[in-house]
């Protein structure tokens, strides 16, 4: 199992992104309400799956507030599927 993804939080982050749509963007408060997560907690996460590759994260202004986007990269995509096959192996083994 990755243990960037199984942690928890950033299971529930990547969850999440992988979930929607196409585009698998959400803004900062978006993520953030839905999880319900404090700004700081969801920053470290955020930064920790960045760090992997698994997301993008880019700061934007729409006017003059600031706007943080995430989104699941290809690569944190596949790390996900890879993740969620990992554990239906281990609640669904094959009888054989």
């Amino acid at each position: 199992l990755d243990p960037v993804i199984h942690q928890p939080t950033r299971l529930r982050i990547m969850a999440a992104l992988v979930g929607l749509a196409e585009s698998g963007q959400a803004d900062f408060t978006f993520l953030r309400n839905l999880l319900g997560l404090t700004d700081g907690n969801l920053s470290v996460h955020l930064q920790r799956l960045e760090e992997a590759g698994y997301v993008k994260v880019e700061k934007t202004f729409v006017g003059r507030r600031p706007k943080t986007w995430v989104w699941a990269t290809p690569e944190g995509r596949a790390a996900f599927a890879a993740y969620v096959d990992s554990l239906e192996s281990i609640l669904y083994p094959q009888e054989g």
